[in-house]
């Protein structure tokens, strides 16, 4: 169960500062969509402030591997918002599994939500988090899978300075429903904050042309950005399942932090 007001105590060694977690039921154009937030706790008695971090998901929500990645994150001196992905195709608190079953629902999911509504849950978030005592004022985006592709989309948002794309699925394709030019490779120009993207190279998901179709592009468009790639499967930064890769799982968490500490550090 999720606790709206808990606070976890990490003891790896390479986590900062303890957490706290709550949860924020934010209105968007196409519904309420729950926001799993999770920051350092505050020791001072006035409240510090901290940059923003929009993490999107797999496409099964915030299960327990995301939860952890989100406050690894936080941990680091950052405000985490885990958006349900989903919002208005299942009912509030849904958290598919990482089986057949939670695999066919979020993929028919992702076939079924229009590309515009993960713009408008943008917005939206955006403007909850410019609302809040502890946002210092920057803000970037970061997720895994469909994630990573969410958060590339929440990069042509202005407000955001970092964006960490991880294995971003459907770059290249047209699985998404989206209107013409609307494609976010279409709308690379948008992009103004600097880009992280991480790759494996043993994705069966994303293949080597795909690939490189995205870097072709994104250098065309000049944008800024790093792009690493390796040897590394799918899902590789999820810590259940036989793909996890904890070595370069790390590697990547260093990448991204490297990326927001200089990004959102003004």
């Amino acid at each position: 169960m999720f606790d709206h007001n808990s606070t976890d105590n990490f003891e790896r060694n390479h986590l900062a500062m303890n957490v706290q977690s709550h949860i924020a039921d934010i209105t968007t154009p196409t519904g309420v969509m729950r926001t799993y937030i999770h920051r350092p706790t505050n020791e001072a008695p006035s409240e510090k402030k901290y940059p923003a971090i929009l993490f999107y998901s797999e496409i099964f929500q915030q299960t327990g591997p995301i939860e952890r990645a989100a406050k690894i994150m936080a941990s680091h001196g950052y405000a985490v918002l885990v958006p349900e992905v989903f919002h208005e195709l299942n009912p509030i608190g849904t958290v598919l599994g990482y089986d057949d079953a939670g695999r066919d629902k979020g993929n028919a999911d992702k076939a079924a939500k229009d590309v515009q509504g993960y713009d408008t849950d943008n917005g939206a978030m955006i403007a909850f988090v410019k609302q809040q005592a502890w946002y210092n004022g920057n803000i970037g985006a970061m997720g895994f899978c469909i994630g990573g592709h969410l958060a590339f989309r929440a990069a042509l948002q202005p407000d955001i300075k970092g964006t960490a794309c991880f294995y971003a699925t459907d770059l290249h394709t047209q699985i998404i429903p989206n209107k013409t030019g609307q494609h976010s490779m279409d709308r690379l120009s948008d992009i103004r904050g600097e880009m992280l993207m991480v790759w494996g190279k043993q994705d069966s998901h994303i293949s080597t042309a795909g690939r490189m179709e995205v870097y072709k592009k994104m250098t065309d468009t000049n944008l800024t950005f790093t792009w690493h790639e390796f040897n590394a499967q799918h899902a590789f930064m999820r810590d259940e399942g036989e793909r996890y890769d904890p070595q370069t799982a790390m590697l990547g968490y260093q990448l991204a932090l490297n990326l927001f500490s200089r990004t959102l550090s003004q």
